[in-house]
């Protein structure tokens, strides 16, 4: 007759309980983490909108909370968060796509661990050595082609960020189109598809999950920057889309308020808490649409 060592049993058990209970406590942290940033957010930025209403808030079209006449339109930090954003992007994506298809489909596996690496390095260079790269080195090159560009630009900062945020396209994509089955390219190969044709008619699509799940997450990594465009694109709150100007992103906004003397309570300070809650709400509705754009990409496929 068999028997159960039921001890044994039981402390196996426990062990399980124990184990689970420290992954469920572990994946709580980010959770109530983030909580606590939304909750602080809401309840500073509670108090900046009882002294100035949403009205002013994105109807007004000069930014000026911490000078006399006081204005409160966001628009300027918007309009120059935007407009970095969309050249950083305008750099990393077609790159870091292109970059993605080599490595995945045509380098060799010595080019691959050899490039592959060389592009993740750029993502552990601190972003202040970007900004004064931006500053020191892009905008005197840039002047050559721009004489009238300002020193402070949205233009440099706009290309180093975008060179900083390459790797993110580059290697996420390449691992979602490395990950697609062999069998899927090796039957178009068959066909009588060339290779080109194979990775846009095949490979792209099979991964396309993946690919817009990068650049989702390059667009949000651009928004959320905040030492390149401190730097490099100025502190000049213009409600502008020339690239030659200086402007002023919401992230560096809340950098000159927090490192400057502005007292604790007053308007000027609750401001970053409005700003930082509606750059908050911005990233939340571009994750919304990535999640949405990759559950109708696979409804398609």
């Amino acid at each position: 007759m068999l028997t159960v060592d039921n001890s044994k049993y039981t402390v196996k058990q426990l062990k399980e309980k124990i184990i689970e209970g420290f992954l469920s406590f572990s994946s709580m942290i980010s959770i109530l983490t983030t909580l606590g940033i939304v909750a602080i957010l809401i309840v500073e930025s509670i108090g900046f909108f009882k002294e100035v209403s949403l009205v002013e808030f994105f109807a007004d079209l000069k930014w000026a909370p911490l000078y006399q006449p006081r204005h409160f339109g966001i628009l300027p930090l918007i309009a120059g968060t935007i407009l970095t954003s969309a050249i950083a992007c305008f750099v990393a994506i077609p790159l870091g796509l292109l970059i993605a298809i080599y490595l995945s489909q045509y380098a060799s596996k010595t080019i691959r661990a050899i490039i592959k690496p060389l592009l993740e390095v750029l993502v552990g260079i601190p972003t202040v050595v970007y900004g004064y790269f931006a500053l020191t080195m892009m905008t005197p090159f840039l002047k050559n082609f721009f004489p009238d560009i300002r020193i402070f630009n949205a233009l440099s900062a706009g290309l180093v960020m975008g060179i900083m945020i390459i790797p993110v396209v580059s290697s996420l994509s390449e691992d979602a189109m490395s990950a697609v089955p062999k069998h899927l390219k090796e039957g178009a190969l068959a066909l009588g598809a060339t290779k080109l044709d194979a990775t846009i008619k095949v490979i792209i699509p099979a991964s396309l999950s993946g690919i817009i799940a990068s650049f989702i997450l390059a667009i949000s990594r651009a928004v959320g920057e905040t030492m390149i465009v401190a730097l490099a694109a100025g502190a000049t709150p213009n409600l502008t889309l020339n690239p030659l100007e200086s402007v002023q992103t919401m992230t560096g906004y809340i950098v000159q308020v927090s490192l400057g003397d502005t007292p604790f309570g007053s308007i000027g300070y609750k401001t970053i808490f409005a700003v930082a809650l509606l750059l908050f709400l911005l990233t939340l509705v571009l994750n919304i649409i990535g999640k949405m754009l990759v559950g109708w990409e696979r409804e398609i496929y």
